[in-house]
């Protein structure tokens, strides 16, 4: 197998959870440029066609099912039905995430004015929101001995961001659960099913856009002391996931599991000085 045939996605059946947001959306181009087969999970019926046009414009097959996947029925449900369509699954991106506004202080709050079922919600989407599309459709991956499963980790798992502490302690557990898993599905189902994590840098989502930019579009003073902290000196852009992602799916990276990548312009690696 030549180098670029190893990068090649060709003939495999990706499903993507969270396809229908901004990060998931240059997820989506990167898989239909890779050459593979995407199940956009989602809970937008509207968001879902959108995300399964841009797809099908680049040539790959895509298909859509509306699944919470914080309701497990309803994800063995959607695996019921990708089955029925595809007979099997190659990969796995866990792409549903974010914050949600009660789990997040104010400049001018004091922590403990922290919402804590608020937090706790924020905890549940991101990290079981996370693991439960991992069983279910992991699954499948394990009992065909060769599958690829992404999570995405977050800065926060490494740095202590301020003001988000739900969102914090949900990645810290991804970063767990993606060692965990690599390594049980590894001596349990042999050396070709891989779990890894894609810690994005700061990105300027719908999810975050409150935090990063004022009613004016200038950045709040929070985006810039991540502009720099980061060596590049600017904000990421979605599409630079996209290669990472590929690899991490591709069998160009056969011998990587259990580990995390950052894709942050240098910011966890830089000390400031």
């Amino acid at each position: 197998m030549g180098i670029l045939e190893k990068f090649s996605l060709r003939n495999k059946k990706i499903i993507i959870t969270g396809g229908t947001g901004i990060l998931g959306k240059a997820f989506v181009h990167a898989l239909a440029e890779a050459g593979a087969s995407i199940c956009i999970l989602g809970r937008s019926q509207e968001k879902i066609d959108e995300r399964i046009k841009e797809a099908q414009a680049l040539g790959a097959e895509a298909i859509g099912i509306i699944a919470d996947v914080m309701d497990e029925q309803a994800v063995q449900a959607a695996k019921s039905e990708i089955l029925a369509q595809w007979g099997t699954i190659d990969g796995l991106i866990n792409a549903v995430g974010g914050n949600i506004p009660g789990a997040t202080i104010g400049d001018q709050q004091s922590i403990f004015d922290n919402k804590i079922q608020d937090t706790i919600k924020a905890i549940e989407l991101n990290l079981y929101g996370t693991i439960i599309p991992s069983m279910v459709f992991g699954e499948i991956i394990a009992s065909k001995g060769k599958g690829s499963i992404i999570n995405i980790s977050s800065l926060a798992a490494s740095r202590p961001l301020t003001r988000v502490l739900g969102y914090t302690v949900a990645k810290h557990g991804i970063d767990g659960f993606t060692k965990w898993m690599a390594t049980e599905l590894a001596l349990r189902y042999g050396d070709q099913v891989r779990v890894n994590a894609i810690a994005p840098g700061v990105f300027l989502t719908e999810q975050n856009r409150n935090l990063l930019t004022n009613p004016d579009g200038s950045y709040t003073d929070r985006a810039q002391k991540f502009i720099n902290g980061t060596p590049y000196r600017r904000l990421g852009d979605p599409s630079e996931l996209e290669g990472t992602l590929v690899y991490l799916l591709s069998d160009a990276s056969a011998f990587v599991t259990g580990e995390t990548i950052f894709v942050d312009g240098g910011f966890d690696a830089w000390c400031g000085v």
